[in-house]
């Protein structure tokens, strides 16, 4: 069962935030559906590592409001294909940007074997506890030889305070160890780039601003900030980080103990 504090990070919020969007303008849209889970930076590295092309089929897993995938279309030409499981955060992505949005999430993916050409599933392993089948539909879906790009928080060494609610952070030697189960072959991986452009950061935080003003009294926005604190204080203290990774489909996933 999803953690009420997630429906009201992923689902509620991205609502709120399509609506905001629309007050403001569309150069809003990318920025502010972006918050939270990449930068310009981040998103570049990303799709250079992947090398992303025009025409190429781009599967973004878990991916909220579209921002990322949206940003990947414009500047790429890529086709994006959205999996999301929160219903206000797809109706956002297909609102703001006219992606086409599978309702879904990662543990099944209603994608034919080999079909997709690239995957992104950015900021989202931390708050599954199966990853291990996450990665290994993913790499059931792309084609032999596809990247994979994610952007994953991890855990540094022990950690002293709580996570977030519905969060279960991996470790680095964890992580590596379910994209070799899974049947990839880690490439690269690089810590988070420097901060977004003042431009970027500014949009959104135009639009954080006016869904603060309209939604600040509401249950889902205080569970929403409280999430928002705690990500916060771990980074603050070194317990958490984040990791862009680039991997690559090579070969079958390894067999469970069970078959």
């Amino acid at each position: 069962m999803t953690a009420p504090a997630m429906v009201a990070e992923f689902d509620e919020v991205a609502g709120w935030t399509a609506e905001a969007v629309e007050q403001l303008g569309r150069r809003h849209a990318i920025p502010a559906t972006c918050r939270g889970s990449a930068s310009p930076a981040a998103l570049a590295w990303l799709a250079e590592a992947c090398e992303l092309s025009p025409g190429m089929t781009l599967l973004d897993v878990g991916a909220g409001a579209g921002g990322p995938a949206a940003w990947a279309a414009e500047r790429f030409g890529v086709r994006p294909i959205l999996l999301e499981p929160m219903p206000a955060a797809g109706r956002a992505a297909s609102r703001l940007f006219g992606l086409p949005v599978i309702a879904g999430d990662g543990r099944r993916i209603p994608l034919r074997t080999g079909s997709a050409d690239a995957a992104w599933c950015l900021g989202v392993l931390c708050t599954v506890r199966d990853k291990a089948a996450v990665l290994g539909e993913i790499h059931r879906v792309l084609k032999p030889g596809a990247s994979l790009g994610l952007l994953v928080v991890v855990a540094r060494g022990r950690r002293t305070l709580p996570a977030p609610d519905g969060n279960h952070f991996p470790t680095l030697p964890e992580l590596r160890t379910l994209l070799a189960g899974a049947g990839f072959e880690l490439v690269e991986q690089a810590g988070l780039p420097g901060r977004a452009p003042l431009s970027w950061s500014r949009r959104a935080e135009q639009v954080a601003a006016v869904v603060a003003t309209r939604h600040r009294a509401h249950p889902a926005y205080a569970l929403a900030a409280h999430q928002g604190e705690r990500f916060t204080h771990l980074f603050a203290s070194g317990q958490i980080s984040v990791q862009l990774i680039h991997a690559v489909s090579r070969r079958p996933p390894k067999p469970s103990m069970e078959e």
